[in-house]
């Protein structure tokens, strides 16, 4: 791995919501927005709440601008949306971004999490030859998938 870099990389880290460190060191938090998003008032939030993402590195996760081999981790949290229903998807948005046209294209990826609200996760895992490893159903109906992969290209020699 790359020593000049931390040894995690956040490629859609948002407002950074499932860390518990939000500033830790041993991450380089990336993201193609950088902006302050304030909500309406709702149930979660009385008077609205303003979310902060602010990434290290600014961009699409689709052309990362760094070198193979850099991270010995990589966590990949994209977007889950198509639309969104103002009145109850708004505030997962903000949060977490909307898919843009072409996302099929763009989530051929190995290591991610997966929320089905819009999308079945049989859908994603369709759009790749790989099979997971292992994962994890979470979230209070189950929709949250955490599927962990490895790369095609790593050898076993027992």
């Amino acid at each position: 791995m790359n020593n000049e870099f931390p040894p995690v990389l956040d490629v859609c880290c948002g407002p950074r919501m499932m860390w518990f460190e939000k500033q830790d060191e041993r991450a380089i938090f990336h993201d193609r927005r950088d902006i302050d998003i304030t909500t309406n008032p709702n149930a979660a939030y009385k008077n609205g709440k303003v979310f902060s993402i602010r990434p290290d590195v600014c961009g699409s996760f689709a052309s990362l601008q760094f070198p193979d081999n850099t991270f010995s981790h990589v966590v990949f949290d994209p977007p889950h949306f198509v639309e969104t229903n103002p009145n109850s998807k708004m505030l997962m948005k903000v949060q977490y971004g909307q898919l843009a046209d072409g996302w099929k294209d763009e989530i051929r990826t190995l290591v991610f999490k997966w929320c089905e609200y819009d999308v079945p996760v049989s859908d994603v895992l369709a759009l790749t030859q790989e099979k997971p490893l292992y994962g994890h159903r979470s979230g209070k109906q189950s929709k949250t998938h955490w599927l962990v992969f490895m790369k095609p290209n790593v050898k076993y020699t027992p």
